[in-house]
């Protein structure tokens, strides 16, 4: 916000802090948005949350049980680009 007017909010019994509007609809935050808060030594910064914790592939791999053959890299390919034109179609 270098060079614009500043403004100010108020921190609520319950230690809530309500955004102004104007950076909320700037930064796209609509009600529910989850938001990472980190103390600096500047002040206080907020950025959006990751929707899902960071996942080594290791962690993952071989969570979903599969019957039957293993797919060829063609079949995937192939069913990859099934669903995206089916996506685009929507």
């Amino acid at each position: 916000m270098a060079g614009s007017k500043k403004l100010i909010t108020t921190v609520s019994t319950k230690g809530q802090v309500t955004l102004p509007s104007a950076i909320r609809k700037r930064r796209h935050w609509g009600a529910g948005t989850r938001l990472q808060v980190e103390d600096t030594p500047e002040g206080v910064l907020l950025n959006p949350a990751q929707a899902f914790a960071s996942t080594r592939p290791e962690e993952a791999f071989g969570v979903l049980s599969h019957s039957g053959m293993p797919k060829t890299v063609e079949e995937m390919d192939a069913g990859v680009l099934a669903e995206a034109r089916r996506h685009t179609r929507d």
